[in-house]
């Protein structure tokens, strides 16, 4: 695998090794570096390893033990065919067959984006093989009387960019016409310095419409994003399409019925939740209630970090600030 260069031009992957371990009945990637105590990164859409590429020499250096998978459908892993695959329970059962295949019994698990719910979930599920959690970007959402599917399509109609993605193939048609294109669109529309994460625009399909309408080709890649980073990202993409990642969404509603069991329960394990003051996440219908009341839902919850200035891609963006909260919260457990 070819080094990557940052930003800054250094190589941000040198002395990571990758190999591939069997879990819950599929084959995964991992990328990883460092000895100690076990930290497990997980990815967001449509990201893999790579996203944690700051991340993974910084805590491997500080003395831990680093595993980035590429998580379920994504990247050097396997892409099992069946939708109903990729339910929350599938995810949890990969991530606690990760952590026997390394012959751990506990992991602190770190993630971002679509990530963070595998993560909330395994610490719900399974506290006894979880130290702690780190959120980016979307805190833990509590199963509710509908699955957030259908709560957010009551709230924002069904051109919300999530039901948008739930028929096979429409989707899929769009984002792999020109996979560079519609990972740089991606990529620049959750930035915290694009125009659309200067005010509350939900990520609402107009009528007829298709996702890009929502993002607009950029004349420049963000600033955090080298031509090498999306390099790799295309690569990936290109060979795997996004069926893979997209199943994620088309089995909320399906991982809302097989979670009827943990209703009201709280996450009792230690936690922090990280985002950026710009994360249009943080925008969507409800939130405004949710993160200030967090400690209910999760008890162990030692703080809410705001970073001011970043979007969505918080790891990828602040670099440097993800990492010193992190050291923070892994050197208090």
């Amino acid at each position: 695998m070819s080094n990557e260069q940052s930003a800054t031009g250094q190589d941000v992957t040198s002395g990571i090794r990758h190999r591939v371990v069997q879990t819950n009945g599929i084959q995964m990637h991992i990328a990883e570096q460092g000895d100690g105590p076990l930290v497990v990164l997980l990815h967001g859409f449509p990201e893999s390893w790579y996203s944690w590429r700051h991340q993974i020499p910084a805590l491997a250096a500080a003395g831990y033990h680093v595993v980035a998978p590429d998580l379920r459908g994504y990247g050097q892993t396997d892409l099992p065919t069946a939708v109903e695959q990729y339910s929350q329970l599938h995810l949890v059962g990969d991530v606690i067959g990760l952590l026997d295949a390394l012959e751990e019994q506990q992991a602190v698990l770190v993630a971002h984006d679509f990530g963070t719910s595998v993560a909330w979930n395994a610490a719900l599920m399974r506290p006894d093989r979880v130290r702690g959690v780190v959120s980016l970007s979307v805190p833990y959402l509590p199963r509710g009387p509908v699955s957030a599917l259908t709560g957010m399509r009551g709230a924002l109609g069904d051109g919300f960019y999530m039901q948008y993605l739930q028929q096979p193939g429409i989707a899929e048609a769009e984002l792999e016409q020109n996979v560079r294109s519609s990972l740089t669109r991606i990529f620049h529309w959750g930035f915290g310095n694009s125009p659309q994460a200067a005010g509350p625009t939900m990520p609402v399909v107009p009528t007829g419409g298709k996702l890009f309408d929502l993002m607009p080709e950029p004349a420049a890649l963000p600033g955090w994003l080298t031509e090498t980073d999306l390099d790799h990202y295309t690569a990936e993409f290109s060979r795997t399409g996004f069926t893979g990642g997209l199943n994620w969404w088309r089995t909320i509603d399906l991982s809302w019925e097989l979670t009827a069991p943990w209703q009201g329960a709280p996450v009792t394990v230690p936690a922090l939740y990280v985002h950026g003051d710009r994360d249009g996440s943080i925008q969507l219908p409800g939130m405004d209630q949710l993160i200030p009341n967090l400690k209910y839902l999760v008890p162990g919850l030692t703080s809410t970090t705001v970073l001011p200035g970043v979007g969505h891609w918080t790891q990828q963006e602040a670099p440097e600030e993800v990492n010193a909260e992190l050291l923070k919260f892994l050197a208090g457990l």
